[in-house]
């Protein structure tokens, strides 16, 4: 992965990469467990996006969970249109890696992927996951209903309490509603399962949702 230097800062608008009209091309399919990565989906599925550092890792904390139909990884929450992985670790386009998850709601319910996504890495380090630095590795939840992003307010809550109380800082965490998904490379959706002992830089606080 690539590192940064220390306190990167968002790029402006008017200074991110122009970016291109078309979209970066993938299979569709899940090499795990051969489900689509894509739309269209059956209807009753329902989607979440989270950015908690480095995606490599960052997906394989979700496809094995039972009720996840699919997950892809991506950028988003930037501002350059379709960009490529480079791209976006120059810390030109204003993207974070994140993780689309497909999963099936009377399975596992919304409030189980924030767990997950909580105490799956350290969400109190601004433009950093560990070792990772700069802008694409910041926290974020992308929410695309209103319930969703009254839950991860309130989870965010919670787990801020929860933090204070072990002595550690405050959640830099980004919620907003998700603006656009752009997919990565090919070589990127689920790298860990076809890279077995390849790098993951997430480590979690210790404390629970």
């Amino acid at each position: 992965m690539f590192f940064k230097p220390e306190d990167p800062q968002m790029v402006a608008t008017d200074n991110a990469l122009v970016g291109r009209t078309t979209s970066i091309q993938i299979s569709g399919v899940h090499s795990v467990n051969g489900h689509a990565m894509c739309s269209p989906f059956p209807e009753h599925l329902q989607q979440g996006i989270f950015a908690l550092g480095c995606f490599w890792g960052a997906e394989r904390k979700f496809w094995n969970l039972k009720g996840v139909y699919s997950t892809a990884v991506g950028y988003v929450s930037g501002f350059t249109p379709n960009p490529t992985y480079e791209e976006v670790c120059s810390g030109s386009t204003g993207h974070t890696e994140a993780v689309l998850v497909t999963y099936h709601p009377e399975q596992i319910a919304y409030p189980q992927l924030l767990k997950v996504f909580w105490e799956s890495h350290n969400p109190t380090q601004g433009m950093r996951q560990g070792n990772d630095v700069g802008t694409q590795y910041r926290s974020g939840i992308y929410t695309t209903n209103k319930q969703q992003l009254g839950q991860a307010t309130s989870s965010l809550n919670t787990y801020q309490l929860n933090l204070e109380k072990a002595g550690l800082g405050k959640i830099t965490t980004e919620i907003t509603p998700l603006s656009q998904f752009y997919f990565a490379e090919e070589y990127h959706q689920q790298y860990l399962h076809k890279n077995p002992n390849g790098y993951c830089g997430l480590n979690g606080c210790n404390v629970s949702l």
